[in-house]
């Protein structure tokens, strides 16, 4: 019999037996509640365990988006310098040969 109850004085044996039955069926309901919580509990804890390595996971990957659109952005600007200094070389180059023509002209 659970410590948490005791017979009153002048009960007789049958109303004591039937007590002790119904108080030994609600405890062993109480034992399978308890052992529930423990298993919600132990849930709950891996669920958060889960929760955090998501959110840890989520921030090494707007990192790595972050470092990639950096990335792009590099090679996006080398692009266009190479390409303005591609462009400049062109018009020296054209400067450069019709000031020989003209000159080869003039000779």
């Amino acid at each position: 019999m659970p410590d948490y109850v005791e017979h009153k004085e002048g009960v007789n044996q049958v109303g004591k037996l039937s007590a002790e039955a119904v108080v030994r069926e609600y405890d062993a309901a109480v034992k399978e509640i308890e052992a529930l919580g423990v298993e919600l509990t132990d849930a709950a804890k891996r669920c958060e365990a889960m929760v955090a390595g998501v959110h840890a996971m989520v921030s090494e990957i707007k990192e790595l988006a972050a470092n990639y659109r950096e990335e792009g952005k590099r090679y996006f600007l080398q692009i266009e310098d190479c390409s303005l200094m591609t462009s400049e070389v062109r018009t020296v180059c054209e400067t450069l040969k019709k000031k020989i023509a003209g000159s080869s002209l003039v000779a």
